[in-house]
């Protein structure tokens, strides 16, 4: 089997060991602890596990690791520059659009791809969230 030794993570490179056909989130999870990209339901539906690979929103949990090596992946920790939140991380805190917060980080980094970034987009966001939080 094919094993994958290293990924482009939040701007570095760093070292894993994972069967190239491992979903990206269970590295992500396992191998790096970045525990923000989170594990929803496991099939692509909920988007609490969505990152970005090379810019693009994926659902990581579907995402074998072999098809995001070599390219950029940006989890929800690499979006804040330091104690600097990314401007769409504040517009959630600003507007309290989250309920649970299970999927917030899926929410934002599914919305991180537009170049809207106001306290609005985080209202449209919180509207519909893609999880079971949503109000009745």
């Amino acid at each position: 089997m094919a094993r994958i030794s290293s990924l482009l993570i939040n701007g570095a490179k760093r070292p894993v060991d994972a069967d190239a056909q491992s979903s990206l989130l269970s590295v992500l999870r396992e191998q790096l602890d970045l525990s923000g990209t989170k594990y929803g339901c496991g099939e692509g539906q909920c988007g609490a596990c969505t990152v970005l690979i090379d810019g693009v929103p994926r659902r990581s949990c579907l995402t074998p690791v072999a098809d995001a090596e070599g390219k950029a992946i940006t989890t929800i920790e690499g979006l804040a520059h330091g104690d600097h939140l990314h401007p769409l991380q504040e517009a959630f805190l600003a507007e309290e659009a989250m309920q649970c917060a299970y999927c917030t980080s899926g929410m934002i980094m599914s919305a991180k791809r537009s170049t809207e970034t106001s306290a609005a987009a985080a209202r449209i966001l919180a509207s519909s969230p893609p999880c079971s939080a949503r109000p009745a």
